[in-house]
């Protein structure tokens, strides 16, 4: 059974139009209403951005992870296999204990100031959508895919596993990124389950106690557990986006690309 990058790409591209047109007739923020050609060229340029990452971590990772990953289960080295897990119970284990590493790193994203240089281009987006979820610094994306390529053996995960993980990630952050309108009791049914719009519009939040706060990927649990969960009422009054960065030279292309070796100013 293999999970192709090519397979992934075209899943991923097939939720993402279906969010886009969703987002588009049931918009729960109004900013973009009237818009479209503003709206089209905010998504171009997250969508940008996305490109140039994929094609980044597939030509300077995919080898490298695929040797680790040869490595690692060729000697039965990490975490998972100090015990003899029966195989389903493991992968299933294996893509918890990944989910935890995602939600550590993002923590860290944001608790280490090097770090946050280069995510902060991710949370300048002052509206935030289904392409939000693009919108990355390349220097965020290779500085994530290195830290892989420890965590991988660390916990003896297989290309195969991360490649499981990612194709359920990738659809997840897809949707909370969102600007889809959901009923409140629905939004909280899948909350039990996934981390959803209602709880990342919060970590979008200019508010600083806000954005450090639901730095969940896939499961809400980890915040829970951690204590960094928060959700709010009158989210329609969430302000999104990162004081200091609305100006065209934050939000062109080329200003994006300078986020990490410019001082903001609040």
């Amino acid at each position: 059974m293999e999970l192709g990058w090519e397979t992934k790409a075209v899943a991923a591209a097939a939720v993402l139009a279906v969010l886009w047109i969703g987002e588009s007739c049931f918009p729960f923020y109004a900013g973009f209403i009237g818009k479209f050609k503003e709206r089209l060229r905010h998504d171009a340029k997250n969508l940008a951005f996305g490109l140039v990452n994929a094609a980044l971590f597939v030509l300077l990772f995919s080898a490298a992870l695929a040797a680790v990953s040869t490595w690692t289960a060729g000697r039965g080295f990490g975490l998972v296999h100090l015990v003899a897990w029966p195989p389903g119970v493991e992968i299933l284990l294996l893509f918890v204990l990944f989910d935890i590493w995602m939600y550590v790193w993002h923590r860290a994203n944001h608790a280490v100031n090097f770090l946050w240089r280069f995510h902060r281009m991710h949370h300048s987006d002052p509206n935030m959508n289904t392409s939000t979820a693009l919108r990355f610094h390349p220097g965020e994306m290779l500085l994530s895919a290195s830290a892989r390529l420890a965590v991988l053996p660390l916990l003896g995960m297989t290309l195969w596993n991360l490649a499981l993980y990612e194709a359920i990630m990738l659809p997840v952050i897809f949707f909370h990124h969102s600007n889809l309108r959901l009923p409140r009791r629905l939004d909280r049914g899948l909350l039990a389950v996934v981390v959803t719009p209602a709880m990342h519009r919060v970590h979008h939040s200019r508010r600083r106690p806000e954005t450090n706060s639901n730095y969940g990927s896939v499961f809400p649990y980890w915040d829970v557990l951690a204590r960094s969960f928060r959700l709010r009422k009158d989210a329609h009054t969430i302000d999104l986006g990162l004081d200091g960065t609305d100006s065209q030279a934050w939000q062109s292309a080329a200003g994006m690309l300078q986020t990490p070796l410019r001082s903001l100013r609040n």
